[in-house]
């Protein structure tokens, strides 16, 4: 799995910065109308097909399935209503957000791709009951999922990555430390640096 693990929430974002180098990236589109959310979908797999990178679509597996993706990501109320059976039928590979104990051991029973542990420090991106889980959460994380791949997401930023990653995660999310970034484009070089 790519160690940079890049989220955005507009297809304009992939436009910009995929060409840059980025590899892994996912949609995670709010609040916009269906037709919308398709015709951002369509353009990413575009962008990302030409630029030989991962799209991962958030939370809309129909659509990902009938625009022939092959990723998405379920956070944990999503993985409620997903039909798991039909992502596996269109040979479509899925991650999955965990934030405790409890949440592990269910994504783990799906057998999935990757599983998220966040937030690993403070985030500002979204409201969160869980306090930062810490480095020493991502050890223990990692020594219970085995082989199964760990991502770190929530208040990281270029300084954070190296410790996320040498504590045991295997792919570091960013969203708010490049979406926020004077220059996202340089940002983003550091990041596929820091990461390659």
């Amino acid at each position: 799995m790519e160690k940079f693990y890049l989220i955005v929430g507009h297809v304009d974002w992939i436009a910009r910065l995929v060409p840059l180098g980025v590899k892994l990236v996912q949609l995670r589109i709010k609040d916009a109308p269906i037709d919308e959310v398709r015709a951002q979908i369509r353009r990413a797999k575009q962008i990302c097909d030409a630029h030989n990178c991962q799209l991962i679509v958030n939370d809309y597996w129909q659509i990902a399935i009938e625009e022939h993706c092959d990723f998405v990501h379920l956070g944990q109320e999503d993985m409620d209503e997903a039909d798991f059976e039909a992502i596996r039928s269109a040979n479509i590979r899925f991650g999955l957000s965990t934030h405790d104990e409890d949440e592990l051991d269910r994504a783990l029973s799906f057998n999935p791709a990757y599983v998220a542990l966040g937030p690993v420090y403070p985030t500002i991106l979204k409201k969160m009951k869980w306090a930062p889980q810490g480095l020493e959460r991502v050890t223990r994380w990692k020594q219970m999922v085995g082989d199964v791949p760990l991502v770190g997401i929530g208040g990281l930023s270029v300084e954070r990555a190296p410790g996320v990653l040498a504590a045991g995660a295997d792919s570091v999310a960013v969203v708010t430390d490049i979406q926020f970034a004077d220059d996202p484009e340089a940002r983003t070089r550091e990041w596929i640096e820091i990461c390659s």
